[in-house]
């Protein structure tokens, strides 16, 4: 992040504060205006349309992003509070900046799947990943699933990573390089801590088989006198001390009873 450091100490006094509240906005405006006049071509305008941006309309290599995602009113309030909790969320915790920059390297991106595909593109898998970044900085952030039930957003996370996964795997070239492509700056964000993660992961791994193999070779604190058992036979075996012995005898609890006791000279 010392490249993000240096931007932000040149550019972060023009990163647009609140950039979600515009965005959701202006998403809530336009599904109106088609909801009041649903035969105005303003949707179909602002798409990307890889054909229409290399005839010169380029204006859709950022008004996509402002295109509803639903058509119910119940859905639309839904997803739009949605995209406005996780947008804000992350500025909260990275500073407008550097939000700004994950958002729009994600429009960049999802920009470039459309015109190496050649289909239409939506702004769906950079939503995803505004999703996946939320909930990697708050996994633990409960939502309501259905306005009822309680669920941590990592595990609805799991859920989108394995949309993505499937459609990788059974989509079509288009839909592959959208679903790659429109990630990728999750990646860009959040690779260097995941493979740290998992170098640590694997580091604690291997330490705790070394101490198990030094465990292992430590000689054993307690023997049963009889049956000559000790803790490494059976981790759950008890052992005691006879008091009537004469001496330091120790026994099993299947023995500490039945044992004959031990008497100095005898």
């Amino acid at each position: 992040m010392d490249l993000l450091d240096r931007l932000e100490k040149r550019f972060g006094r023009y990163a647009i504060k609140e950039l979600m509240l515009y965005i959701v906005g202006l998403n809530l405006l336009i599904y109106l205006l088609s909801y009041i006049y649903p035969d105005s071509a303003a949707v179909s305008a602002l798409s990307l349309n890889p054909r229409l941006i290399m005839q010169g309309e380029v204006w859709r290599l950022l008004t996509y992003v402002l295109i509803p995602p639903a058509t119910s009113i119940l859905w639309i309030v839904f997803i739009l509070y949605f995209y406005y909790l996780v947008g804000t969320g992350l500025e909260q915790e990275w500073g407008s900046f550097r939000f700004n920059i994950y958002y729009l390297t994600g429009m960049l991106v999802t920009a470039l799947a459309a015109l190496l595909s050649g289909q239409i593109t939506t702004a769906l898998y950079l939503n995803l990943s505004l999703f996946l970044a939320f909930a990697y900085v708050y996994p633990d952030y409960e939502i309501l699933l259905f306005f009822i039930v309680p669920v941590k957003v990592r595990y609805l996370a799991w859920v989108n990573w394995a949309f993505i996964i499937l459609t990788v795997l059974t989509a079509p070239l288009s839909g592959k390089v959208a679903a790659l492509v429109a990630v990728s700056n999750y990646f860009l964000f959040f690779g260097g801590d995941i493979l740290s993660t998992m170098k640590n992961r694997g580091s604690a791994y291997h330490r705790r088989r070394r101490f198990a193999g030094k465990l292992a070779q430590v000689s054993t604190v307690h023997r049963c006198t009889i049956c000559k058992r000790t803790e490494r036979d059976d981790p759950g075996l008890e052992f005691r001390y006879c008091s009537t012995c004469e001496g330091d005898y120790e026994y099993c609890m299947e023995h500490l009873k039945t044992h004959d006791h031990v008497k100095e000279g005898k």
